[in-house]
């Protein structure tokens, strides 16, 4: 079986995008990566920190030597200097996420990574744009996706995403919640390939609400839900207080753990695992996977920047992307 083939957009192009992606020439994984991006811009870009690899024009019949990088040349709007946004490019920074998505479509990618983009350039272009995950469920009619971040031996999922705490329980109800643990449960057989996986479900108030004092949430929506969905087969645990979720012989009983809201889980998953943790977006019909840091303008050019949770985000890309080949096999 052939080398599966995985797109990097190489993000903003006044960050670090461009400079950790120069790690994946000769990356020693068992795929090809193809860095979507300006070939000006990264010829300069590798100049400035003086490496020494050759830029290569992506061609699916021939696979490059060790010291080359395959390049799926895109250009920029206008030309991009390290450290400075320019909402100029902010269409090019899209483009790149629509010429993945094309190819992850027509089968010519069989996953995509994607280095970090600035949600506040693209935003004074004119462009309403929440996040990677929002952006690329929308380009491919998704109607519901899930964030899952792994990393440090740990799997979170979350509930509920970006929203102000005051906002979150009014989010979660029974309807969000069930859609959630079924694209969570499908996703980590499908692309993880467990067959039975074991969800561990937080509960959202302190101490899952000690018995309604603190808040009944667990006892009127989450609890008869986990109860239905445990009758139809899937095996959840909780819900569980978040306090003592993350201990280690609790998480010895799962697989994955579903966090109510973004800082319940992420901070312990950020601890154990930061510079090499992986956002994953569930629910897509291709793989996704991302860096779980943001555009580091004060580094991009200085040869300071780590590209270990790109690196990362690729092993889980081929990861998922093995699983799903083995599942496709077994049928």
């Amino acid at each position: 079986m052939s080398l599966p083939v995985i797109a990097v957009t190489s993000g903003e192009p006044a960050g670090i995008g461009p400079d950790i992606c120069f790690a994946l020439a000769g990356h020693g994984l068992s795929c090809r990566a193809v860095v979507l991006g300006d070939r000006e811009l990264l010829e300069q870009r590798s100049a400035r920190l003086g490496l020494k690899l050759r830029l290569r024009a992506f061609d699916p019949a021939r696979a490059p030597a060790a010291d080359e990088l395959e390049l799926l040349h895109l250009p920029l709007n206008v030309p991009a200097l390290a450290g400075r946004l320019d909402p100029a490019n902010s269409r090019y920074v899209l483009g790149l996420l629509d010429r993945a998505v094309a190819g992850c479509a027509d089968g010519s990618f069989a996953a995509m990574v994607t280095a970090p983009v600035h949600k506040g350039v693209i935003n004074a272009a004119g462009v309403a744009f929440t996040g990677h995950t929002e952006y690329l469920a929308a380009l491919t009619s998704t109607p519901r996706v899930v964030m899952m971040l792994a990393g440090g031996g740990l799997r979170v999922a979350l509930a509920t995403t970006h929203l102000a705490l005051a906002e979150v329980a009014g989010a979660i109800t029974r309807a969000s919640l069930n859609t959630t643990l079924q694209i969570l449960h499908r996703a980590l057989q499908q692309r993880f390939g467990l067959v039975e996986p074991r969800i561990l479900v937080a509960g959202l108030n302190p101490h899952s609400g000690e018995g309604g004092y603190l808040g009944r949430e667990e006892i009127d929506l989450i609890s008869p839900l986990l109860d239905e969905l445990r009758r139809s087969g899937m095996r959840l645990e909780g819900p569980l207080p978040a306090d003592t979720l993350f201990t280690p012989q609790v998480l010895a009983r799962g697989d994955c753990v579903l966090a109510m809201y973004h800082d319940q889980g992420l901070p312990v998953l950020k601890y154990a695992s930061f510079g090499k943790g992986v956002n994953v977006t569930l629910g897509l019909p291709i793989v996704r996977t991302s860096v779980d840091h943001g555009t580091a303008l004060d580094l991009a050019g200085s040869g300071k920047a780590d590209p270990g949770s790109l690196i990362a985000a690729m092993e889980m890309a081929l990861e998922m992307v093995n699983a799903s080949r083995a599942q496709g096999a077994a049928r």
